[in-house]
């Protein structure tokens, strides 16, 4: 069965959708069957692969609430082996809805179970924050990929993330784990970079990406054109960041 990651991080502006979609474009580039699962209101990743979720009906708003089935709402990309369902704008309510509603915490999991054979690797691409949606996200998963921007301020939340996390493993499904910080936004130059490179590898021992993802023009322009960097600038440094860090994913593996 396929391995879902849940990709979060409550702080915004991480690389965290950036992270999702181009590990997700990689890992289907390489032969792997992957589906993309945006919850997240904003919908960025839903838009950055293509999508209009402006103009689409449904999404994974309806799945969650019972509605519609996971496989009528997802859609496919420009690559073969890479699909996704895409969050609309209802989804911002779905927090809330949620509350009240039996097996809150669960209603991902088991929607994604239905499917999971059919994929290697379902990314879930989670809101920039710590509500019922990330709670969903994490109960989903079988493993956590946390992008970390390479500032000082990103990790002045993690703790509190690292505690949510316990949280979930402690109450809600002790099976999930942490595969790993993946460093984002690098910038060689900026002695700071390399002091909260080493401040993670604290936190998280054994467990930091090799890869580093640089920042790159071209991977913020590539959402705008609604594609994937591999599809946008597959010569560019980032999109050779991302290839890597798909082939560490694959190797975790084997």
């Amino acid at each position: 069965m396929g391995k879902i990651i849940s990709v979060i991080n409550q702080k915004g502006g991480v690389g965290k959708t950036t992270t999702a979609v181009n590990l997700g474009a990689y890992l289907a580039h390489l032969g792997k069957r992957v589906l993309l699962v945006d919850i997240d209101p904003q919908a960025n990743a839903t838009s950055g692969l293509g999508v209009d979720h402006q103009n689409i009906a449904q999404g994974i708003y309806e799945v969650l609430l019972g509605v519609l089935p996971l496989h009528q709402v997802i859609q496919h990309t420009l690559q073969e082996n890479y699909r996704i369902a895409p969050a609309t704008a209802a989804l911002a309510g779905a927090g809330v809805e949620l509350v009240n509603m039996e097996n809150r915490e669960f209603r991902l999991e088991r929607v994604l179970q239905s499917i999971r054979d059919e994929y290697d690797y379902i990314i879930i691409d989670s809101p920039p924050s710590l509500g019922m949606l990330t709670i969903n996200s994490l109960a989903a998963a079988d493993e956590i990929l946390i992008p970390i921007q390479a500032e000082y301020f990103a990790l002045e939340g993690l703790g509190h993330l690292l505690h949510t996390i316990s949280l979930v493993q402690n109450n809600l499904k002790p099976s999930v784990g942490i595969m790993g910080a993946v460093i984002t936004m690098y910038d060689t130059r900026n002695r700071l970079s390399k002091d909260v490179m080493n401040e993670l590898y604290q936190y998280f021992p054994n467990k930091v990406f090799r890869t580093v993802v640089p920042r790159s023009v071209k991977l913020a322009e590539a959402p705008s054109f609604g594609r994937s960097i591999l599809h946008y600038d597959p010569a560019s440094k980032g999109a050779r960041a991302y290839e890597k860090l798909a082939r560490e994913v694959i190797d975790l593996e084997r």
